[in-house]
């Protein structure tokens, strides 16, 4: 009985590896994931901010407006899509192009 409970669990973990592919634990932190979320360039990653953001304004605006998903009524859960809109913003390539702008001035 212990060897094929050793086997169903060898079994579950093999299947495990194949589907849980979208969350990654971070190293240090336990319980911490992170999932990446791919976009072709950055044009398109500030078009989905700019979505998103677009999204939030017309849910502030129309609080008591529900949207239909799957038959029910379902409110939009504006702080939870601004806590991904936080982690998309790209500080470091905005502060990045501020160095170029600061050498591209100096050079001029």
């Amino acid at each position: 009985m212990e060897t094929k409970e050793i086997q169903n669990l060898d079994n579950i973990k093999k299947i495990a590896t194949l589907y849980f592919n979208t969350l990654k634990r971070v190293n240090d932190e336990n319980d911490v994931y992170t999932a990446k979320i791919k976009f072709l360039n950055y044009y398109e990653l500030g078009s989905v901010i700019k979505n998103m953001l677009q999204l939030c304004i017309l849910a502030v605006d129309h609080e008591t407006h529900k949207i239909s998903g799957t038959g029910k009524n379902q409110s939009i859960n504006v702080g939870l899509i601004l806590e991904l809109v936080l982690q998309l913003f790209p500080l470091d390539e905005l502060e990045f192009l501020d160095e170029i702008n600061d050498l591209l001035e100096t050079n001029i």
